[in-house]
């Protein structure tokens, strides 16, 4: 049992821990320079702002060391550019294999498709938990070594919200990855797919009448902002995006059991 993860897992381990590192310490690298903002009046450059732009990317006030991580860090960084990464590595784990005939020589082997098909997302779960484990510790050390104060309840919040969050966005990389049996084109098809959800939900965000079609991207469940700002936590959205996680992953299997692969 697990063999696959256990596999997939070692080999995405050490990239995990580099891709974790490297944010921690860009992270960090945003951090040093909060303290030379002081005599800047930031919220009033931060009023300038299109509204679309501010609702886009979450921005309330970058005054305080928590709006200011919120807006450099999480949702740029976190919410947008990880969230395609992890679509995109999602939409690799089969087709690049079936792009290869690497899958055949799986499918003899003594294991179901559906056993394939989840343990190689459950592999996802190694960069997902090294990224969340690693950068809220840099970031909580970067804070305090510049003499700010933050919660770590609600640092450690932002972090583990956000799995969910990344887990729905592999989720519709790994739909792709059975659909599409070419790799390339599967990641790119999962990078415009999350870019796009995410530009639906910005654009309708602050549209009168049409704000529930933004229901339908995992941003809208997800918001970095209101858990450092505020200290609000949407449970309810993150139990949407697990549960929407779920039935995309079921969904993949049900399709990938049909394919045609040549096994």
């Amino acid at each position: 049992m697990f063999e696959i993860v256990r596999y997939e897992g070692e080999r995405r381990l050490k990239g995990s821990v580099a891709l974790a590192v490297g944010l921690g310490a860009l992270a960090a690298f945003f951090v040093g320079f909060f303290p030379s903002f002081s005599d800047v009046d930031l919220d009033s450059y931060v009023e300038g702002f299109p509204p679309a732009f501010r609702e886009a990317f979450g921005i309330e006030s970058i005054a305080t060391i928590e709006g200011f991580l919120a807006v450099e860090v999480y949702q740029f960084v976190w919410l947008l550019l990880l969230g395609l990464y992890v679509a995109y590595s999602a939409a690799r784990v089969v087709a690049a294999d079936v792009e290869t005939d690497r899958m055949d020589l799986l499918l003899s082997l003594p294991v179901s498709r559906a056993r394939l098909v989840r343990e190689k997302f459950l592999a996802l779960f190694v960069p997902i938990v090294a990224l969340n484990v690693v950068v809220p510790v840099i970031v909580y050390a970067a804070v305090i070594a510049i003499g700010e104060p933050i919660d770590p309840v609600d640092l450690l919040a932002v972090h583990l919200l956000s799995v969910p969050y990344l887990l729905a966005c592999a989720a519709i990389g790994l739909v792709l990855s059975v659909l599409v049996d070419r790799a390339d084109v599967a990641s790119r098809l999962a990078i415009a797919g999350v870019f796009a959800l995410f530009l639906i939900e910005s654009i309708t965000a602050n549209a009168e009448g049409y704000e529930w079609v933004g229901a339908v991207s995992p941003t809208h469940y997800y918001d970095p902002t209101e858990i450092l700002v505020q200290g609000t936590y949407d449970l309810t959205g993150a139990a949407v995006l697990l549960a929407a996680t779920v039935v995309l992953v079921v969904v993949a299997r049900v399709l990938f059991a049909r394919a045609d692969v040549g096994a």
